[in-house]
């Protein structure tokens, strides 16, 4: 497939020390790990319509849940932004938020902690 979508080699040198480390048994990589996790989310899939190029969809979908539950992709957005610098403009797209009614759940299980950090101290 051409459509394949691969993070650069220097991409993945800025946001390296943010992974977890490996215990024991070496992991998948994390490069075409994470090209996966962002090809289905970008592209709105299924995990199990990932393209088989990356990882299996098993895989995927374990690692995007573990990082999410390690603050894995906090970590990375905020060494972006430290690398980059608070940018002048945002962008929202709308059709992105739409959440299911129990998606308010997610912050009272943890599973973003910059955002429940940021309510505990207000």
């Amino acid at each position: 497939m051409s459509d394949l979508y691969y993070l650069t080699e220097q991409q993945i040198e800025t946001i390296q020390p943010c992974f977890p480390r490996s215990h024991g048994v070496a992991r998948v990589d994390d490069r075409r790990a994470l090209s996966g996790i962002i090809f289905v989310i970008r592209n709105g899939l299924r995990w199990r319509d990932a393209p088989q190029e990356y990882d299996p969809h098993k895989t995927l979908y374990n690692r995007f849940i573990r990082w999410i539950r390690m603050g894995v992709f906090d970590t990375i957005f905020t060494a972006l932004v430290k690398a980059e610098g608070v940018p002048e403009q945002l962008q929202i797209d709308a059709t992105h938020i739409k959440a299911h009614r129990t998606a308010v759940s997610l912050l009272k299980k943890g599973m973003f902690r910059a955002l429940s950090d940021a309510q505990k101290a207000a």
